[in-house]
């Protein structure tokens, strides 16, 4: 049985690898990369690089050809994008006929509102119409997000947020990593959907954490949307990507990602790093 991994020169991508190089034999691996020469470190683990660009499908077609078991790795950009490279990757998946497609999702994406929901509700959908065994994995929020707001509260500065009294289920990005790795290599994960997220926090309570491994008290600073835009193009925060940074306060403050779920759990058979801890591994 082969399996690939899309995006394995990404920080998901690569820490799934070496996730599953823990339980799967090398020649068992495949990797579908935009870049092959950026792939040297997976090469020297055993692991079979395969060009494959998802603006380019008949790169897909070699790339995904003989495969068993497939990671899709959602993209980056905006909606248009996504579901253009989204699609495609799962067009060229019915054609190689892979046996199960894994997909890395948006928590809660069915009902999701939050703004990068649409292109997942479109792959979903996609990937159900092919009529491939799939899993969805909804992944929550990285804490690795909040690394820029965290140097700034080593800087001194408050925690700034317009997301209210919203809860997010951070967990570190190895989690995740894991977490798709178990399903990939695993067994009667068929038709199924984990919403993937750690233990539901507020951004007072997220604070407070960081306070706790600082050992100092961070100041939380609720704002409105438009203060928050504000700080954040202050904080250098290129003017395109304003827009979703607020969105994502957005979200968080209606809800979107306050999904409570023991999934993480179950694919890991462990509970996940306490969040105090996470953040020590995220601060060394």
């Amino acid at each position: 049985m082969k399996m690939l991994v899309t995006g394995a020169t990404g920080k998901l991508g690569t820490e799934v690898v070496d996730a599953l190089l823990k339980t799967v034999p090398a020649d068992r691996i495949a990797a579908s990369v935009r870049n092959p020469e950026k792939a040297v470190r997976l090469r020297e683990q055993g692991v079979e690089v395969r060009q494959g660009d998802f603006d380019q499908p008949a790169t897909l077609d070699s790339a995904f050809a003989g495969i068993d078991r497939l990671l899709i790795i959602s993209t980056d950009g905006d909606t248009e994008t996504r579901i253009r490279q989204h699609t495609n990757a799962i067009e060229a998946a019915a054609r190689a006929k892979v046996g199960f497609i894994a997909y890395t999702s948006l928590a809660g994406a069915t009902d999701s509102t939050i703004l990068f929901a649409p292109p997942h509700q479109v792959a979903e959908k996609a990937i159900k119409q092919t009529g491939i065994p799939y899993s969805f994995l909804r992944n929550n929020w990285y804490l690795e997000n909040e690394l820029p707001s965290i140097q700034g509260v080593i800087a001194g500065a408050p925690w700034v947020t317009s997301a209210g009294s919203g809860k997010v289920g951070w967990a570190l990005h190895q989690e995740y990593a894991e977490a798709a790795a178990a399903v990939l290599a695993g067994e009667g994960h068929e038709n199924t959907v984990y919403e993937l997220s750690g233990p539901l926090l507020t951004q007072e309570q997220l604070a407070a954490a960081i306070g706790g491994v600082l050992g100092k008290e961070v100041p939380v600073q609720q704002v409105d949307d438009a203060t928050y835009a504000e700080i954040m193009k202050q904080a250098g925060v290129p003017d395109f990507a304003i827009p979703i940074v607020v969105g994502i306060q957005q979200g968080i403050r209606a809800g979107s990602l306050a999904i409570e779920s023991n999934d993480f759990q179950k694919l890991l058979g462990r509970p996940l790093a306490p969040i105090s801890e996470a953040l020590r591994r995220l601060m060394k």
